[in-house]
């Protein structure tokens, strides 16, 4: 099931080679096989990204391997150097197959 995810940059206006810092947060429970419903007392089953991939352009420019000890709704900090304008996008992956996309435009100007 796709999820809800945000990818921001700032600041919000930079010029062809700056350093910018990237902001990512995606809505997932996280849950690592370990807790019990609270209502049913039935363990809830291992479900949680696993994987970030990251894409500037056609190339993948950085990947990051999660554990379930992870807080719920991850959220990823980066830098990317702004050297060209093209698509920013990030894959998340979880331990039940559902994958997740969201791209965003590098714009830098001049």
């Amino acid at each position: 099931m796709p999820r809800v995810a945000m990818i921001r940059v700032s600041p919000r206006r930079y010029k062809k080679g700056d350093i910018v810092k990237v902001k990512s947060i995606i809505m997932h429970p996280m849950h690592t096989g370990l807790t019990k419903d609270k209502k049913t007392g039935k363990i809830i089953p291992a479900d949680y990204i696993n994987k970030v991939e990251v894409y500037y352009g056609d190339e993948k420019i950085t990947t990051f391997d999660l554990k379930g000890s992870v807080s719920a709704n991850p959220f990823l900090e980066f830098y990317i150097k702004a050297d060209k304008k093209a698509p920013l996008k990030m894959v998340w992956k979880d331990i039940t197959g559902d994958v997740t996309e969201k791209t965003i435009q590098i714009k830098p100007k001049g």
